[in-house]
């Protein structure tokens, strides 16, 4: 599990939270039901009225995926395809059948199934880039989900706002209400800018992220299939996945080379 989002989420709560307290402030004075109410209700059902019925369960796997999203790390990623292709080098490509048993990563097994099967390379190659395509189209609906809840926010917090100053302009006869009035008031703004900047817009940019690394990990067996397919040299396939891997990677590979 990639800990970044949820490590920087409670970062922000304490920053502000701690703020507040040292100003003399009770955190719990924001925590008031009907603005509440109104910037997340009133965001999620604007989000929700921009897309389709049918993309609510990606985006409920969306909001799992960006608080508790598994990450292989490329190294294993590699290192599991070299030993496929040292087995299929040495045994042949139908060996790799019982291999197949051991292996987790559910496009990986796929890709080596086709190959086994006989697929020709061509079209092994488009059937697994048409399935990368799908899942970053899938995604880039999903992170534009949590952007535009970051968008509507902090505009449903005003709306908060705008009504509870009517609602302070109601009693204006009343005089001793009106400080507590106000304050809840810009409650609704409050929520609506920090749920946009602390949840919202991070969620979208850590499922952007998450997009990009799995499916540059699905290019990287894309690779390494076509090269154990075709009987390539166990050797020279690290070396051609290595070389897709970005040179942050590369670096502590090469050290250990050459040591």
């Amino acid at each position: 599990m990639d800990p970044a989002t949820i490590a920087g989420i409670i970062l922000c709560f304490v920053a502000i939270f701690t703020s507040m307290l040292l100003e003399g402030g009770d955190p719990l004075s924001i925590f008031l039901l009907p603005p509440l109410l109104l910037v997340f209700g009133g965001t999620i059902g604007a989000a929700f009225a921009g897309t389709m019925f049918k993309d609510v369960g990606s985006l409920i796997n969306g909001l799992k995926q960006g608080f508790i999203a598994k990450v292989t790390p490329p190294d294993a990623l590699v290192e599991s395809i070299v030993k496929l292709a040292e087995k299929a080098r040495r045994e042949g490509l139908l060996a790799l059948e019982d291999a197949m048993k051991d292996v987790s990563d559910p496009f990986l097994r796929k890709g080596l199934q086709l190959a086994i099967d006989g697929t020709d390379s061509e079209e092994l190659r488009d059937i697994l880039e048409a399935e990368v395509d799908a899942k970053r189209k899938a995604d880039k609906q999903s992170a534009k989900f949590f952007s535009d809840m970051g968008g509507y926010a902090p505009t449903i917090g005003i709306i908060g706002t705008v009504l509870g100053l009517i609602h302070v302009l109601e009693n204006l006869s009343e005089p001793e209400k009106l400080g507590h009035l106000i304050a809840g008031a810009f409650v609704a703004t409050l929520w609506g800018v920090m749920s946009a900047n602390v949840l919202w817009l991070p969620l979208g940019n850590k499922l952007k992220r998450l997009s990009e690394v799995e499916c540059a990990h699905m290019d990287l067996v894309i690779a390494g299939i076509i090269n154990i397919q075709a009987g390539a040299n166990p050797r020279l396939v690290a070396q051609k996945l290595h070389s897709l891997m970005g040179s942050s990677e590369q670096k502590p590979k090469k050290k250990a080379e050459a040591a």
